[in-house]
C-alpha cells in the first residue's frame, strides 16, 4: 500500500453494542474494497480483525484492530472495536485515533446499553458519526423498529438516508434517498450494488423520507434553507455539500442500512465515508502541552513530527507492537524521535500501514494517517513521541479503574518465578488491567472490568507464555476498631537470675472517626516512665494493633495516650516497656467494645429501565442502600454502596438477572461497622483459619 496524503485519509471507528455485527461489517467493506480475495467470516475464524486466539474461540471482538484499504483513490482505516461492557475500555482507547464513527445497531435489538455508551465516547471525543443498521437480513429484523430506537434515544438528527429493499431474508439492497436511486445486491456477493429505479412499493415512501432529509439538510444553513423555500427542493449536487457540512458539524446523524453478514450495501457505506466524513485535518488542531505551557499542532505534514500511540499490543514472537496515529508531520522509516513521557529516545524502525496483525511495510506516513511499528523500547499506550525541539505531549485517554479484582497465585513454583513478567507484558497491552499486593491480605490481585476478563488474561498467560496460575475469591480486607473507651494498666515484670524485666505503664484508648487510622499522645508528667521509653510503648501498640484482638485484622481509627506509670532504674528497658504496653492494648480493646469494620464499595448499575425493580431488590439483599437513580434514554442508572464482601458474586448475579444487558463498576468509598451477625461469622471463620494454620506448622 502506497502512502496517502492527509486530505485522501479517513479514519473510521466501528462502534456499538456487542454481536451488532462490527466484524462483519469491517469483514463485508475490506472484501468490498479489494483488501481481502474473499469474504471472510466469524463463524470461521478467519477475519482480519478478530485474530486473537481468544477472540476465535469465543466468537466476539475483545481488543480494537485496524485494517487499512483504499477506495476510490482513498484510504480507509477501520478500526473495528469491541462492544462488551468487560472490554469497552479498549475500544474508548482507540476511539482518539479516528476522525468519525460508524455507531453500528442490530436491526433486531434496535439501541442497546452498550450503544449509549460509545454514543457518549463519540459525544466526549467529538466525533461525528452515521449510524448503520446491520443485520437486515436477520428474522425478525424491521428497519422501521430499529429507526424508531435510534431516534428516540439520539433524537430526530438520525434520519435515514437509506431505505431498505426487501426485508428478512428478502433483503437486497437500498434506496440511496440523497440521489433517488435503488442499489441492489447479491448475498454474499462483492457488496457493489446494482443501480436501478425506485421499486414502485417504495416510490410513496422513499419520495417522503427524501423531502424529510432535505428539509432537516437545509435547516442548519441560512443560504440552503433560502433555496428550498424559494424552490421548495434542492438539486442533488446542493443536497450533498449541505449534508456534508451537518454530518461533521455533529448537527446529523445519517441512518443506513447493512448485512455484513452477506456483504448487502458495502460500497454504499464505503462510498459514504469518503464523501461525507471528516478527513484528518477537517477535525482541527489537538491540544497538548509543550514545555508547560498549552498549545495545539495542526494535523499538517509541514508540521514539525508527532505521533501519539494509542494501542499496544503484546505479542510473544514479535514484541511490543505499537498502534499510533500520525498527528502532524510526515514520519519516515528510521526516524529518531523522543518520547515526551520519560525523554528516552525511539528509533522507528521498519514503520507500516495494518490490517490486523500484519504490518505492510511503507517508507512514510503522513500527517492525520494510522501505522504500526513493533519494538519501541520504552513507549507504552497513551505516550507521545516528537522531535526534541518541538516535544509536544498529547494527553492519554483517561480510562475508570477496574471493577472486580481476583486472587491471583501461580500453581507451580516454575509458574511464579514467570509469572510477574507475563503480567507486566500483559500490563502494556491492557490498560484497563491492574495488578498489585494487597499489603494487608499478602495476596497478589488482578483487576479487571469483570470476570470474563480476567478469565481472558489468564488464558492468555498459559498460551502466550506458558504460565498457570489460579484464580480465587480475594480475602476481605476486614478492620477492627473500638466503640468506646478505655483507661488500663500494662505492667510486665519479669524476674530472672541477673537483671530483671520490668515496664509500667497507663493509657486510655478513645476512638477516632472512620479514617483517623492511628495517634498517640504522650502525656506523662514528673518523669514516672523516662522520655526515652516512651517510643517503645507506641511502638509495642502498634506491632499488637496489626495483628488485631477479635479476629487477626489490623486495628484501626483509635487514640493511645499514655498518662503515667512506673520504672525500675536497673530492671527497666524498651523491650520491657514494649511488652507492658502490649498487655495495656490487650486490656484495652477487652474495655473499649471492640468491632469489626468491613470496606463498603460505591456501585454503580447500568441497566435496561424494565430490570430496574429486580436489582434494587437485589442490592437491598446485599445489604447496599441506594443512594440515587437516573434514567437516560432506555437505561436506568442505579447507584448504591454496598458492602464488598456481598459483591464477589456480583458478576454473574448481574448477567443472570438481566440477560447480559447490564454493565456496573464499583470503587472502594469507605470503611463501616459490620452487623453483629455477620461479625460474628467472620470471627468464626477467622479463628477456624487460625486454628487449622497452626496445625498444619505442628
Amino acid at each position: 500500500m502506497k502512502p496517502y496524503e492527509t486530505n485522501d485519509i479517513r479514519n473510521v471507528a466501528l462502534v456499538g453494542h456487542g454481536h451488532s455485527g462490527k466484524t462483519s461489517l469491517a469483514a463485508g467493506l475490506l472484501y468490498t474494497s479489494g483488501a481481502t480475495v474473499r469474504l471472510l467470516r466469524v463463524d470461521e475464524g478467519n477475519t482480519v480483525t478478530d485474530y486473537d486466539d481468544e477472540e476465535v474461540a469465543r466468537k466476539i471482538t475483545i481488543s480494537s484492530a485496524v485494517a487499512a484499504l483504499e477506495w476510490n483513490k482513498k484510504k480507509i482505516n477501520l478500526i473495528d472495536t469491541p462492544g462488551f461492557n468487560i472490554f469497552i475500555n479498549d475500544t474508548k482507547s482507540s476511539m482518539v485515533a479516528a476522525d468519525a464513527a460508524i455507531v453500528v445497531v442490530d436491526g433486531v435489538a434496535g439501541v442497546e446499553v452498550q450503544t449509549e455508551k460509545v454514543w457518549a465516547f463519540a459525544d466526549e471525543f467529538q466525533l461525528p458519526r452515521v449510524v448503520v443498521i446491520n443485520k437486515l437480513d436477520r428474522e425478525r429484523s424491521s428497519f422501521e423498529r430499529a429507526l424508531e430506537s435510534v431516534q428516540s434515544v439520539f433524537g430526530r438528527t438520525a434520519i435515514p438516508v437509506h431505505l431498505p429493499i426487501g426485508a428478512e431474508r428478502e433483503f437486497k439492497g437500498v434506496v440511496d434517498l440523497v440521489r433517488m436511486k435503488s442499489y441492489t445486491c447479491t448475498w454474499d456477493g462483492d457488496g457493489k450494488g446494482k443501480e436501478g429505479d425506485i421499486p414502485g412499493d417504495l416510490a410513496d415512501a422513499a419520495q417522503k423520507a427524501h423531502d424529510a432529509l432535505v428539509e432537516m439538510v437545509a435547516e442548519g444553513n441560512d443560504a440552503l434553507l433560502e433555496e428550498y423555500f424559494e424552490n421548495g427542493s434542492l438539486p442533488v449536487e446542493r443536497i450533498v455539500e449541505g449534508l456534508r457540512e451537518a454530518v461533521r458539524d455533529r448537527r446529523m446523524y445519517p441512518v443506513l442500512c447493512a448485512s455484513g453478514l452477506h456483504n448487502v450495501a458495502s460500497d454504499l457505506i464505503l462510498n459514504f465515508a469518503i464523501d461525507y466524513l471528516p478527513g484528518p485535518a477537517d477535525r482541527g488542531p489537538w491540544k497538548g502541552t509543550l514545555g508547560g505551557k498549552d498549545v495545539e499542532r495542526s494535523v499538517k505534514d509541514s508540521e514539525p513530527v508527532s505521533v501519539y500511540v494509542f494501542k499496544t499490543v503484546a505479542d510473544p514472537f514479535a514484541g511490543r507492537v505499537s498502534y499510533y496515529k500520525v498527528i502532524s508531520g510526515v514520519l519516515r522509516n528510521d526516524a529518531n524521535l523522543i518520547n515526551a513521557r520519560n525523554s528516552t529516545a525511539e528509533r522507528v524502525s521498519h514503520i507500516g500501514s495494518l490490517s490486523g496483525k500484519t504490518i505492510q511495510p511503507v517508507p512514510e506516513i503522513h500527517a492525520g494517517d494510522i501505522g504500526g511499528v513493533a519494538k519501541l523500547k520504552e513507549t507504552l499506550t497513551g505516550d507521545t513521541l516528537g522531535e526534541k525541539a518541538s516535544l509536544i505531549s498529547y494527553p492519554a485517554v483517561i480510562l475508570p479503574e477496574p471493577s472486580i479484582a481476583y486472587a491471583i497465585s501461580a500453581k507451580t513454583r516454575n509458574d511464579e518465578d514467570r509469572m510477574g513478567h507475563a503480567i507486566h507484558k500483559i500490563l502494556e497491552e491492557d490498560r484497563a488491567l491492574r495488578f498489585y499486593r494487597d499489603p494487608q491480605t499478602k495476596e497478589f490481585l488482578l483487576g479487571g472490568s469483570g470476570q470474563q476478563h480476567v478469565e481472558i488474561i489468564v488464558s492468555r498467560l498459559k498460551k502466550r507464555y506458558n504460565v498457570d496460575v489460579e484464580l480465587h475469591a480475594p480475602k476481605i480486607p476486614y478492620r477492627e476498631t473500638i466503640r468506646g473507651k478505655a483507661d488500663v494498666q500494662g505492667r510486665h515484670k519479669k524476674q530472672t537470675g541477673g537483671h530483671g524485666q520490668f515496664g509500667d505503664c497507663w493509657i486510655r484508648m478513645e476512638p477516632l472517626p472512620r479514617g483517623g487510622k492511628f495517634e498517640f499522645e504522650n502525656e506523662v508528667f514528673g518523669g514516672s516512665i523516662p522520655r526515652n521509653f516512651i517510643p517503645a510503648i507506641e511502638k509495642g501498640i502498634i506491632e499488637t494493633a496489626e495483628k488485631g484482638y477479635l479476629a487477626g485484622f489490623p486495628v484501626v481509627d483509635f487514640r493511645v495516650i499514655v498518662y503515667d506509670g512506673s520504672y525500675h532504674d536497673v530492671d527497666s528497658s524498651e523491650m520491657s516497656f514494649k511488652l507492658a504496653a502490649r498487655k495495656a492494648f490487650k486490656a484495652g480493646m477487652e474495655a473499649a467494645k471492640p468491632a469489626l469494620l468491613e470496606p463498603v464499595m460505591n456501585v454503580e448499575v447500568q441497566a435496561p429501565v424494565e430490570y430496574a425493580g429486580d436489582l434494587m431488590g437485589d442490592m437491598n439483599g446485599r445489604r447496599g442502600r441506594v443512594s440515587g437513580m437516573d434514567t437516560k434514554g432506555v437505561t436506568q442508572i442505579i447507584r448504591a454502596q454496598v458492602p464488598m464482601s456481598e459483591m464477589l458474586n456480583y458478576q454473574n448475579d448481574l448477567t443472570s438477572m438481566t440477560q447480559g444487558r447490564a454493565t456496573f463498576s464499583m470503587e472502594f468509598d469507605h470503611y463501616d461497622f459490620v452487623p453483629a451477625l455477620q461479625a460474628e461469622k467472620v470471627i468464626a471463620a477467622a479463628k477456624a483459619a487460625k486454628v487449622g494454620i497452626e496445625e498444619e506448622e505442628e
